[in-house]
């Protein structure tokens, strides 16, 4: 069972943007689709540890700050011919509020 973490409004995150919500167990880049879809990744790109919360936000992909890797938000791929993967977190949209699944989060731990 999930237990869901409140943590924004959809309007604190800019469309095409993001936010990062830091835990103990790493910071989270929670990002806003242009069309209002909300996805949530490992904030640390797997090839030279940029900021993805800094990245451009293209449809459901962002492209990490530093070397120009394109992820996927849904699956948290690399795209195209970089080879890598970040960790998706499951989000829920519930009266405008952005909430996040934090048995996942915690899950990560065990990895």
């Amino acid at each position: 069972m999930s237990n869901w973490i409140d943590i924004a409004d959809l309007s604190d995150i800019p469309k095409r943007g993001a936010r990062v919500v830091k835990t103990t167990l790493g910071c989270v880049a929670i990002f806003r689709t242009d069309d209002d879809r909300v996805y949530a990744i490992d904030d640390t790109c797997p090839h030279k540890k940029g900021p993805l919360s800094e990245g451009i936000v293209h449809g459901a992909s962002v492209t990490c700050p530093l070397h120009n890797w394109v992820f996927d938000l849904e699956t948290g791929m690399a795209q195209g011919e970089d080879v890598g993967q970040v960790t998706t977190f499951e989000t829920r949209l519930l009266d405008g509020r952005i909430l996040l699944d934090a048995h996942r989060l915690a899950a990560r731990s065990a990895a």
